[in-house]
């Protein structure tokens, strides 16, 4: 059993502030009997109760994840900790003032100090269980929406490394019969990008460099598709090779430049990638030299963009950006911001 002292600690600081509340209504109800009896009594009283309640639900096992017993406990310990609480708090203050609770003037004033007692440690008990169970619901609910989240974003992945995949071999099944040099090529490169995707497939994310490589590896198989209508530059400064990102969060970018770019393009074009720091801020920009956004497909209704929006939301909110605009020599240019991880 292993016990949270810092919240028992906060919980008897609010039992205190329980029992002067009670003192003070005891001492409402009898003033001639001064404020330090009923003080004493409500601090034995409600001290007592604290003890049995809040150390007796640790020893049931359903409080370990809520906080509180389930079924019948949730009642019966309670209405035990205030009944055993009274009894061992009244002998307790008996036993300083040197009289008894249970006989002459005390037993008088002993069904108004139960009824105190009963409604005090009623609100008391509701009051922590209410706490215990909103703070169980807060956690179930912050833990259910990361779940969420990371299944949000492994769907994804996954849908777009199938659209990139299905789309490579299509190109490598019509090299295969017309140019089998060019297409042993394209599977060579293929295969070093699958098993870089499936190293990177363990983790969310992974490092600038990673996504890099994974980048040229696509880029070669489209340039052996393509021929010389495609050419590329990736440039990453070796000071940002390690800052971490979404895997495989540039490829759709890219694809989406080829596709909607250069491919409608009779002479083809460049595609350049460039990763640079601006502040706290990670920037990677994505530029082709293609036809630009007159296009038959708008580039913000395409697949990758939309699933890029999708990712970059989910993972870091209003801490990231993806704009897009016109290229400085025609084409697309798209720039997605980051943080940066230090």
């Amino acid at each position: 059993m292993r016990i949270d002292w810092w919240a028992k600690a906060g919980h008897f600081l609010q039992t205190l502030a329980f029992c002067l509340a009670a003192s003070a209504i005891q001492f409402a109800f009898r003033p001639e009997r001064g404020y330090a009896v009923p003080l004493l009594y409500s601090l034995t009283i409600g001290t007592s109760i604290w003890l049995l309640i809040d150390f007796g639900r640790e020893l049931f096992a359903s409080s370990a994840a809520t906080g509180w017993p389930q079924g019948r406990a949730r009642w019966w310990l309670p209405l035990a900790g205030v009944i055993g609480g009274y009894l061992t708090g009244t002998l307790a203050g008996d036993a300083w003032f040197g009289w008894s609770s249970w006989s002459g003037v005390g037993l008088q004033t002993l069904p108004t100090s139960l009824l105190i007692t009963v409604l005090a440690g009623t609100a008391a008990s509701y009051y922590f269980y209410t706490r215990s169970e909103s703070s169980y619901l807060a956690a179930r609910m912050a833990d259910a929406s990361k779940q969420a989240t990371q299944a949000r974003l492994k769907l994804l992945e996954s849908q777009l490394e199938p659209h990139m995949l299905f789309n490579t071999l299509a190109n490598l099944r019509v090299l295969i019969d017309t140019e089998p040099a060019r297409a042993q090529a394209m599977l060579d490169h293929l295969i070093a990008y699958l098993r870089a995707t499936l190293s990177a497939s363990r983790a969310s994310t992974h490092s600038l460099q990673a996504e890099f490589e994974r980048l040229r590896d696509y880029l070669e198989l489209m340039a052996i598709r393509m021929g010389p209508r495609l050419a590329f530059e990736l440039h990453l400064p070796p000071s940002l090779a390690t800052q971490q990102l979404p895997t495989l969060l540039l490829q759709p970018l890219v694809e989406n430049a080829i596709r909607h770019g250069l491919e409608p393009k009779v002479q083809g074009g460049r595609v350049t990638v460039r990763a640079m720091r601006a502040g706290k801020l990670l920037t990677l920009d994505i530029e082709d030299t293609g036809v630009g956004l007159a296009t038959d497909l708008p580039p913000q209704d395409g697949f990758g963009l939309a699933q890029v929006r999708e990712r970059l939301d989910t993972r870091y909110g209003d801490s990231a950006h993806l704009k897009i605009g016109p290229g400085r020599s025609a084409g697309l240019a798209v720039r997605i911001e980051l943080p940066c991880n230090d």
